[in-house]
């Protein structure tokens, strides 16, 4: 994989994690002081709107990696020594999909099916593409000459 992939990826990952994040926190855990307030915080309105934004990035930068690093790794039959890279791919799909979804549902009950897919979904992403990174980084160092 190339700098810019890797960076690109990097930087797409970190921006959508924090954004839902900290947007989640304000949506669910967040209590307003106004009883007539819309929101549970006056800025959660515009993190939605960022991690909306930022999610384009991120589908962009693993399209990036797609063919190169996923896909090829995938097929080339070696053992099952990256088992969170597996996770993180299988986690794709489900996760982009319902973060669309969740826009243009309609009833509340497709919505909050949907926001519970993507909420499990990009939790299982974010933490196997950590572990994946933190695996990475620890072969790195072991390989290191002495």
């Amino acid at each position: 994989m190339d700098n810019f992939s890797r960076r690109a990826l990097w930087f797409s990952v970190v921006l959508v994690v924090a954004t839902g994040c900290i947007y989640g926190w304000m949506k669910y855990f967040a209590i307003s002081d106004d009883p007539y307030a819309i929101v549970n915080h006056p800025w959660q309105p515009a993190m939605q709107h960022a991690h909306v934004l930022v999610a384009p990035l991120f589908v962009f930068a693993v399209g990036l990696i797609w063919r190169d690093h996923i896909w090829s790794h995938f097929l080339s039959g070696q053992p099952l020594k990256r088992r969170s890279g597996i996770v993180s791919m299988l986690t794709l799909v489900p996760m982009v999909l319902s973060g669309y979804f969740i826009q243009i549902s309609i009833e509340d009950i497709f919505r909050t099916f949907w926001a519970w897919v993507h909420g499990i979904s990009s939790a299982i992403f974010a933490t196997a593409f950590a572990i994946h990174m933190l695996v990475r980084i620890s072969r790195r160092v072991d390989r290191r000459p002495q």
